[in-house]
């Protein structure tokens, strides 16, 4: 089974900065995405940014140009440096990967963390 553990919210002020981190773990063959959604209180899961194993980025566009994710796929992990953020950043945000799992048979897998809550105080 493939686990994420994620590591890095809290509490900033607007204006300051925080770094969301993911690990991910198990019989993990090849990630082919890792990702960052968030879900706000009272309102859905929306995605955040997304990284493919070669590097292409997805970003919603209400965090353009202020958050940045990065993946290492040696390590299986997955970060998103967030910037500038604001009030309406506040959610919980959930780490996603997608790939194949398995050593002598792959099958595919897409699995989501526990979630990590980010605020930030109005």
């Amino acid at each position: 089974q493939v686990q994420l553990v994620e590591s890095g919210g809290g509490l900033a002020q607007a204006g300051g900065s925080l770094r969301l981190s993911c690990a991910a773990s198990g019989s993990i063959a090849k990630l082919n995405t890792m990702g960052w959604y968030r879900q706000a209180p009272g309102k859905q899961r929306e995605l955040v940014a997304t990284i493919s194993s070669g590097g292409g980025t997805d970003y919603a566009d209400s965090v353009k140009g202020r958050f940045t994710i990065s993946m290492d796929n040696a390590k299986n992990t997955v970060a998103l440096q967030m910037n500038s953020l604001k009030p309406e950043d506040t959610a919980v945000y959930y780490c996603n990967a997608a790939g194949w799992q398995g050593v002598n048979i792959n099958w595919p897998f897409e699995v989501w963390g526990q979630g990590t809550l980010v605020t930030v105080p109005s």
